[in-house]
């Protein structure tokens, strides 16, 4: 393009912020400009005055956007629910997209999302930010060379507390539909964990821009919140590829372990660890060490990947047919599992500094996760008098 192109911010409160300190602050601004906002909340934005004073509008919703401006670029960072419509119709309306993660909420809302992109040949990238970053992306073209060998099997932690707040800051958190009756399926897997879950299918696509499909998933699925939907899973997940995958997530600890993994193949083991190193590292099994690096080294890869691939009419790393196995996955949770509720003698309460109970924790939680992330056990497998039996379901 040979003028600067046009960007729309929909979602610009929450993590949009991201993208509109990133958009602000970059130092190549000549190379685009913001358009129009896309807010029905303007106060949540941290610099709304700022956008104001450049005399950038904003607008309640997408449609109202569109009926007065164009835009060659739509960054979506709305609820998850919202991102289905709000794709389409920004492909509608002739723009690309870079949506948030996760890609929507239901399969059949991705595949209309696939059919939308290639029916108007725009490009829709979907920003999960570890697959657009150096460390991720060398470590799937090893994997797809055959470099380390056939994937034997990959196991995934991440113990994330939350308060109250959390399930407090909208009206559809912990929701498996919000009071509109959309489906929302909201829980730890589904949202804030996604990452985590996405990348191992993301990372056995035999391709750029591909991923692995689950052939099967067998849940475990419990709460401690009085929310809907789950806010702790165990799962064992098997690719049409052969692959078994484990994954083990939660809201519910009193402990924070940020993302752990390690996946192992014929040639060598890959290992993670954020809590320490903070280094992706493959060992082989003939001594030699690979340093893939730290995957979340450059953070707004995401955005800048997908604007130099729309510049040059180029494919991006992850884009609606890559995160649609994740979708999969969570909808055949969902559809099989029975949630259960932790006992009520585990459940505990955490004070704050203001005397105030703000958030409840499992005891003895993070130990029971821990130990079968390290033998590769689903929870009642392993015997642990709180767990039940998980379904599964076959894709």
């Amino acid at each position: 393009m040979s003028v600067p192109f046009a960007i729309v911010i929909v979602g610009a409160g929450g993590y949009g912020n991201f993208y509109v300190d990133a958009l602000l602050d970059h130092e190549n601004k000549g190379d685009y400009r913001i358009v129009g906002v896309v807010e029905p909340n303007p106060a949540g934005c941290r610099r709304l005055e700022e956008l104001l004073q450049q005399n950038i509008p904003v607008y309640p919703c997408l449609a109202d956007f569109y009926a007065k401006n164009r835009a060659d670029l739509a960054i979506i960072s709305s609820p998850l629910q919202f991102h289905a419509a709000q794709i389409e119709a920004a492909l509608g309306n002739g723009s690309h997209v870079l949506c948030e993660k996760p890609l929507c909420v239901t399969v059949d809302e991705g595949e209309r999302i696939i059919r939308a992109k290639q029916k108007s040949d725009k490009l829709v990238s979907i920003g999960y930010q570890w697959s657009f970053s150096t460390a991720i992306l060398e470590l799937k073209k090893d994997i797809s060379s055959g470099r380390l060998g056939r994937p034997l099997r990959f196991k995934t932690i991440v113990l994330w507390p939350r308060n109250f707040a959390y399930y407090q800051r909208n009206g559809w958190a912990g929701r498996i539909k919000d009071a509109q009756g959309c489906w929302v399926l909201d829980s730890v897997v589904s949202n804030a964990t996604a990452h985590y879950l996405h990348n191992m299918f993301y990372l056995l696509g035999p391709a750029w821009g591909e991923s692995a499909f689950p052939a099967s998933v067998t849940a475990e699925l419990y709460r401690a919140n009085a929310i809907e939907n789950y806010d702790t899973a165990a799962l064992r997940i098997y690719t049409t590829g052969g692959t078994e995958l484990l994954y083990y997530a939660t809201h519910a600890t009193l402990d924070k372990v940020e993302p752990v993994f390690c996946f192992e193949f014929e040639e060598a083991v890959v290992a993670y660890n954020q809590n320490e190193e903070g280094q992706i590292v493959a060992t082989f099994k003939n001594g030699e060490k690979r340093v893939y690096g730290d995957p979340f080294a450059g953070r707004d890869n995401k955005l800048w990947t997908t604007i130099a691939a729309l510049k040059a009419g180029k494919t991006v790393p992850c884009g609606p047919e890559a995160a649609l196995p994740q979708v999969i996955c969570v909808n055949g949770i969902q559809e099989v599992s029975t949630i259960h509720s932790f006992p009520d003698a585990l459940i505990k309460h955490q004070i704050n500094d203001q005397g105030e109970v703000d958030r409840v924790y499992v005891e003895g939680l993070t130990q029971a996760l821990i130990g079968c992330y390290e033998e590769r056990l689903l929870p009642h497998e392993a015997g642990i008098p709180w767990a039940q039996a998980g379904k599964t379901k076959h894709f």
